[in-house]
């Protein structure tokens, strides 16, 4: 029991409480570049999500194994390793978002998620806690992707995933499919979760002094 507490607080600790986009700001490269559509960033994000998994696995399989010297290294050549596989499976079944995706599939091996998480995770934890970590680190990515490319498509292109929204009458925002559209997006979004966040934890100590001065 205390163990399937212990994995769930770590899968929401990747979805929610440090979420790599909204909350570390991680992987702000990928994130800014290819949110110009929901398809492409569940894409990325799920191609992220596998190698955060499959990387987490064996670098706590390998931990006690690897040298201190050249952990970093180690840690490299083994994501550059799922990276691969991911690419090529990629490029076999679906090559038009391979193709979209581009340079940022092969980046994968230097993303800031992926060797942050094997460095401060997966180097000190056991291979299951290690797995539920890439999981929620990883669909807490895909969710902020696909929420950034969702409000970015919308509104630049009147479409989701591709499916017209609007009709033909429908006039979009041109410069959220563009560069700075990335920017503007994040940083909305950013604001309103600070707002919310915000208001909970104020709502948690109004309630704690409540049932302090009730202990009065």
């Amino acid at each position: 029991m205390k163990q399937g507490s212990s994995y769930m607080k770590t899968f929401i600790n990747g979805l929610l409480t440090e979420n790599p986009t909204f909350v570390l700001f991680l992987g702000m490269c990928p994130t800014l570049a290819v949110t110009t559509g929901v398809i492409n960033a569940i894409g990325m994000g799920l191609s992220t999500t596998a190698v955060l998994i499959c990387s987490n696995i064996v670098i706590s399989l390998l931990r006690n194994f690897i040298p201190d010297k050249i952990r970093i290294a180690g840690y490299i050549v083994i994501i550059a390793g799922f990276v691969t596989i991911v690419q090529m499976l990629m490029n076999a079944y679906v090559p038009s978002l391979s193709s979209s995706l581009g340079i940022y599939i092969p980046l994968i091996v230097v993303n800031c998620i992926i060797l942050g998480r094997a460095e401060s995770f997966a180097n000190k934890n056991s291979v299951g806690k290690s797995a539920i970590d890439g999981i929620g680190m990883g669909l807490g990515f895909t969710c902020s992707l696909t929420l950034i490319a969702a409000v970015r498509e919308i509104l630049g292109a009147g479409t989701f995933a591709g499916v017209s929204l609007f009709g033909s009458g429908f006039q979009p925002v041109s410069i959220m499919i563009l560069p700075p559209g990335a920017f503007l997006t994040l940083g909305c979004l950013l604001a309103v979760i600070n707002i919310i966040a915000g208001r909970k934890k104020k709502a948690a100590q109004n309630a704690e002094n409540l049932n302090a001065e009730g202990d009065m």
